[in-house]
């Protein structure tokens, strides 16, 4: 049954939304029109349609939005903010469709007096994400134009059987934290046909341990054919006191941007208090890119003494690269990077090395044809020596 909203604001969407959740579910309609507010809450079987001239605005005031709250949850605040515009927990057979836009209008979060060459210093306020789901299944995203995040757009939390096609995110470059889709602990997820413009990372892998006796995985995410631009990173694989990343696919991208194309970094400032490292990565397969980097095609670092499970059986295959810097291998006696392997991979990449690996066991080169370009040369200079060479 199709619920139409007739009005402006977003407590009427969620009168719908609640409407038809009390009749099983439904079709929840926006037509063209502006509609602003704050916080509203997806059900079970709840289909909401964004019409074409239909946006959906977030107001600029974070005060007026909920805490997303579940006690699976609670332990884990990324970005000190448990707020969001659109929220769901627990739920099934949820779907946002249309060709409608989603506008989180994010300026109004950052200090207005900010000079127009600089990123937004982060507020002392928690900003929402445009979207959180928890522990949904069957989810469908279709279509949707989601504009002007002022924190990650999407934060899929413990998911399995998501299915995102057809979508544009665009976030401000000067917003920071504006992620494209941050997909935690999910399961079955795939991307495809969608682009991404955004300030931060495009596309995200984590497996946040809510506590440590609980496993976390993230495993079965499926990306195919999407366009990626990012100040920051294209694709970006956990973080060191992260659990289970595994059995994932990318394919068909091409990534554009002054960050990295793919990168899997674990630094010390992103450990948890008592974590010396606890991460595994293993299974990943990328094929067929087209990357062009203000930074590394591909970075995968482990620092320092960080001592992580495994990273391992990693592939990238039919790879046209141009780059500023190499593709970056570097593990350390603690953390080998294991079975690294690169087929039919061409391009340049400026500088005197077309790749860096260190602590790096069973790195596989095949039909790789990347060439350094622009290596400089050191001043010529003269030294004053014993040696009888130089008598002559």
């Amino acid at each position: 049954m199709d619920y139409i909203v007739r009005g402006n604001d977003t407590a009427l969407i969620q009168k719908m939304i609640d409407l038809a959740a009390e009749n099983g579910g439904g079709k929840v309609i926006l037509p063209p029109g502006i509609y602003e507010g704050a916080t509203f809450f997806l059900k079970s079987n709840i289909h909401l349609h964004i019409e074409n001239g239909a946006v959906l605005k977030g107001v600029p005031d974070y005060r007026l939005y909920t805490d997303f709250r579940h006690p699976g949850l609670d332990a884990v605040t990324p970005e000190e903010s448990r707020k969001c515009f659109i929220g769901a927990s627990e739920c099934e057979n949820i779907t946002i469709s249309g060709n409608g836009i989603i506008d989180g209008q994010c300026e109004g979060f950052f200090d207005p007096a900010t000079p127009p060459e600089c990123v937004y210093s982060k507020p002392p306020f928690a900003r929402p994400r445009m979207l959180q789901l928890y522990k949904c299944r069957n989810v469908h995203i279709e279509g949707v134009t989601f504009h002007n995040s002022p924190n990650w757009t999407m934060w899929l939390a413990d998911c399995e059987d998501v299915h995102i096609s057809g979508i544009k995110i665009y976030t401000m470059r000067r917003v920071p934290n504006g992620d494209g889709i941050d997909m935690d602990c999910c399961r079955r997820v795939t991307v495809s046909d969608s682009f991404f413009d955004t300030s931060d990372d495009c596309l995200i892998l984590r497996a946040i341990r809510k506590d440590k006796n609980t496993p976390a995985v993230c495993e079965h995410i499926n990306v195919t054919n999407c366009v990626l631009s990012s100040r920051c990173q294209g694709i970006r694989m956990g973080c060191p006191s992260d659990d289970t990343i595994r059995h994932c696919s990318f394919s068909n991208i091409i990534f554009r941007g002054g960050g990295s194309g793919i990168h899997c970094e674990s630094p010390y400032r992103y450990l948890r208090k008592d974590c010396t490292g606890f991460m595994h990565i293993s299974d990943i397969a990328f094929n067929n890119f087209d990357i062009d980097s203000g930074r590394y095609p591909v970075r995968i670092g482990c620092e320092g003494a960080i001592a992580l499970r495994g990273i391992e059986r990693i592939s990238f295959t039919n790879f046209r690269i141009k780059a500023k810097n190499p593709i970056y291998l570097e593990g350390n006696p603690n953390t080998v990077l294991t079975e690294i392997s690169f087929n039919n991979i061409s391009g340049t990449v400026e500088g005197d090395s077309p790749i860096h690996a260190r602590y790096v066991q069973n790195l596989k080169l095949n039909n790789f044809d990347l060439t350094a370009v622009t290596g400089e040369a050191p001043e010529f200079q003269r030294e004053d020596s014993p040696s009888w060479e130089t008598k002559f």
